[in-house]
């Protein structure tokens, strides 16, 4: 068992699956079907490290309205050792996910958080959990700003996941900055070979990025470039949560000493093993 801290994202989400994502023109959809569950990056990452068996902190921003009871509950279901700073306008964030067969996606957010203070006995406890983590992830987000520069300032390692990044985007800048571990997915990234040679360049000592169902490709300054296929999966039920699936599958296998091809072919299995649940963890 590892500590591991993560910082960032954790909503209730609504899922609606449809046979195909709906044109921009004025038209009426019927939804395969739905429901509600935890979603966020960071909730993703939290649960599927503890399930893996790890020693999990999630630091995120909860509300003070009905969902955030859900959202911990499910957290705190999966072992997931909660560090919750309250909302300012006390709403939890929100998501409204569109989904197609193919494995399509379009993300509305509800409600999204803004920045929180870093002060008071949840940040202190964060520091306790920076300090201590075997890993430290921080994730995509305003109110997670603060845990990377003082992961930074501790000259901690950092693992960040850029997501679908575009190699311009400025809001992106400090985790590419400050990313000693880096992944990100190549979905609107046309160079990102080239990216990921750069960030190795700039001292990053892992960067990987994802390709959905054409696999992953990973470049350390010892191994060069790595490629791995992604796992056959016919019976996909729901593709949220794949990326971050990868990510703790990889970390896992990292954080148990295994090689750079090995904890990619870890990272595969276990996305592999969350798209067949409806949820962002694998069905027990």
């Amino acid at each position: 068992m590892h500590r591991v801290l993560v910082a960032g994202p954790a909503s209730w989400n609504t899922l609606v699956h449809v046979d195909d994502l709906p044109e921009p023109r004025p038209h009426t959809v019927f939804a395969r079907r739905h429901h509600e569950t935890v979603g966020g990056t960071s909730a993703g990452k939290a649960m599927n490290l503890s399930r893996l068996g790890h020693d999990v902190t999630l630091r995120t921003v909860l509300g003070t309205d009905e969902h955030a009871p859900k959202v911990r509950a499910a957290l705190e279901a999966e072992g997931v050792h909660v560090l919750a700073e309250e909302a300012p306008d006390g709403r939890t964030e929100r998501h409204l996910n569109l989904m197609d067969a193919r494995g399509g996606r379009v993300s509305v957010y509800l409600q999204a958080p803004g920045e929180v203070p870093a002060s008071g006995p949840a940040w202190d406890a964060t520091l306790e959990a920076l300090d201590a983590g075997d890993a430290v992830v921080v994730d995509l987000g305003l109110p997670s700003l603060p845990v990377l520069r003082a992961a930074t300032a501790r000259g901690r390692d950092v693992w960040v996941d850029l997501h679908d990044y575009d190699g311009a985007t400025a809001f992106h800048r400090p985790w590419v900055d400050a990313g000693t571990h880096v992944f990100l997915s190549s979905d609107r990234m046309p160079g990102w070979r080239e990216f990921m040679a750069a960030r190795a360049e700039a001292g990053a000592r892992l960067v990987v990025c994802t390709h959905g169902a054409d696999g992953a490709t990973a470049l350390t300054p010892a191994d060069g470039f790595v490629e791995v296929p992604a796992e056959p999966v016919v019976d996909v039920v729901d593709t949220n949560g794949a990326g971050d699936g990868f990510f703790a599958g990889f970390l896992d296998a990292h954080l148990r000493g295994a090689s750079l091809a090995d904890a990619m072919r870890a990272g595969a299995h276990h996305a592999a093993q969350v798209v067949r649940s409806p949820d962002l963890v694998p069905l027990r």
